[in-house]
């Protein structure tokens, strides 16, 4: 009876790779075109033992330990070890996105829109389908391991051996299942692909936070966070492999309980049911952008939280930041012949650029719920009455840019209200939180972009994250890759004025917001004339 569980597993896999393959691809020569792109330009950077030792102390202060991890002795510093140093944790966090998505996506949604009831209709085990998504799983991250591996072994660069090279691959492989086990888990909790989704990727915020707080203050606190143990790997300068067992057990821990949690459920359902709405709905509700708002009010919460929290934990690091700056008058001289501007101000405003970033996706994700519930047949009750698809599509545009309004004033309330604490003279809030909204025309010309894919090519909504993850690409590797400007531009944040170093460019935000207003409205008019799950 046991054995009966699986049957049928391996042609559920193919089936699913079949369906999920150009979205594997995808990220996978993502993942290792901005792998390897980066580690060939490393050679050619701090080419001087002076610049060389000012990139290893600013490495060591608390801002850059926040983001990147605990550092090395400045000594230790080569080419490998700076790619290392520098780019692990970002990858990882990437791989998790990748997991987190394509696990939530197999396992809860193919559920939830009655996929998986389809196929168990047929000859197959009670796990099969449960067995085929761990597969897919394990292929994928274990194939972008050996790639990964492969790849920055056979570049030949100067400290990167073959072991240390497979070390980078697999704490990618095993970082992934183990947030691949996480969303697993949690599409066994949750009633819902939202709410699977949204606490994994809560649990990866969480996980960031703790990493970075306990990296400055306490190893002690960052070792509960599985992005601890990954920077603990020192790859290409200790090669600790002890950190991707850790996490190899734990991502099989969590992995088997989301199969015992799975094999005891009924379908449909979680073990943390949806709580019971009101027996009567407000005023509010029975209006459209109340029903949009209720829709998407969890996750709007979760991730203003979760946005407060990411500049709330940057912000209390500023403070050791200054202290750190001024006992080292030689890499202050450094820092400002290079750049002209202090690192208090490269870092803050680097953190509002990432911080902006992150509020677009709540942005994006209120806009293609609307795309998501056409697609379940649920939008037909609303427009077999009298209910206009202008005003349903306004609906939603005009909440995603409340949202994007509301996720810019929690990123700056975080990082002022921990500025305030901790600086005996804080900056000012006016300051702080008009550099914070003048990215407002940046996220209102995605979700234009959003109401224009929509509108009009609603199958190609996944580009819109594709470009956004370009964005992050830009924003993170476009001093270390030296991009031409014409590439860099490509990036709609990369019209935004830094109003801590410059002043405020009021024709580039202009035009920015006329374009979301002109491609809003196209999106609109092409949403009316199309059909239905076009």
């Amino acid at each position: 009876m046991k054995g009966q569980l699986a049957k049928g597993t391996f042609k559920i896999t193919k089936l699913i790779l079949r369906q999920d393959r150009f979205k594997i691809i995808i990220w996978l020569a993502g993942i290792l075109f901005t792998t390897l792109a980066t580690a060939l330009a490393y050679p050619s950077l701090y080419k001087t033992d002076e610049e060389i030792q000012a990139m290893a102390l600013t490495l060591q202060n608390p801002a850059m330990v926040a983001m990147l991890g605990p550092g090395y002795p400045p000594e230790a510093y080569n080419t490998a070890v700076r790619f290392g140093h520098e780019m692990l944790l970002f990858t990882v966090v990437a791989v998790a996105v990748m997991n987190i998505l394509m696990v939530g996506k197999t396992m809860r949604q193919d559920e939830e829109e009655g996929r998986i009831e389809l196929v168990r209709s047929l000859p197959v085990g009670r796990l099969a389908y449960l067995n085929a998504a761990a597969l897919e799983v394990f292929l994928v991250n274990g194939l972008l391991a050996l790639l990964t591996g492969f790849g920055l072994g056979a570049l030949d660069i100067s400290g990167m051996d073959w072991e240390s090279s497979f070390l980078y691959g697999c704490v990618l492989g095993a970082f992934g299942l183990a947030f691949a086990s996480v969303t697993a888990l949690f599409a066994q909790l949750m009633e819902t692909t939202r709410a699977a989704t949204m606490f994994s990727f809560a649990f990866l915020i969480v996980a960031y936070i703790i990493r970075a707080a306990g990296d400055v203050s306490n190893e002690t606190v960052s070792m509960i966070s599985p992005l601890g143990w990954a920077v603990r790997t020192e790859v290409f300068y200790s090669n600790d492999w002890r950190p991707v067992i850790f996490a190899l057990v734990f991502a099989a821990a969590a992995g088997v309980l989301a199969f015992y949690l799975n094999n005891i459920r009924d379908m449909g359902t979680g073990f943390l049911p949806e709580r019971k709405g009101r027996s009567r709905a407000s005023r509010f509700l029975q209006t459209l952008p109340g029903f949009v708002v209720r829709l998407e009010r969890t996750q709007i919460v979760s991730w203003g939280i979760g946005v407060f929290l990411l500049g709330a934990s940057y912000g209390s690091i500023v403070n050791d930041l200054e202290s750190y700056l001024q006992e080292l008058d030689y890499l202050q001289d450094f820092l400002n012949a290079d750049s002209g501007n202090s690192l208090l101000e490269q870092f803050l405003g680097l953190v509002l650029a990432i911080l902006s970033l992150i509020g677009s996706v709540p942005t994006l994700i209120v806009l293609f719920k609307l795309k998501s519930e056409e697609q379940k047949n649920r939008m037909e009750h609303f427009y077999s009455r009298p209910v206009s698809r202008y005003r349903m599509m306004a609906a939603f545009f005009g909440t995603a840019v409340g949202v994007s309004v509301l996720m810019q004033a929690m990123a700056a309330l975080g990082l002022w209200s921990a500025l305030y604490v901790t600086m005996e003279e804080p900056l000012d809030a006016v300051d702080l939180f008009r550099s914070a909204f003048v990215y407002l025309p940046a996220l209102w010309a995605l979700a234009g972009a959003a109401v224009l894919i929509i509108g009009f090519f609603p199958k190609a909504a996944n580009l819109l994250w594709l470009y956004l993850v370009y964005c992050f690409f830009v924003l993170y590797l476009k001093d270390l890759l030296d991009l031409p400007e014409w590439l860099t531009r490509l990036s709609v944040f990369e019209h935004i004025p830094d109003t801590l170093k410059e002043n405020i460019d009021w024709l580039s935000l202009t035009v920015l917001t006329a374009i979301a207003a002109v491609a809003a409205a196209a999106g609109m008019i092409g949403y009316r004339r199309r059909d239905l799950a076009g």
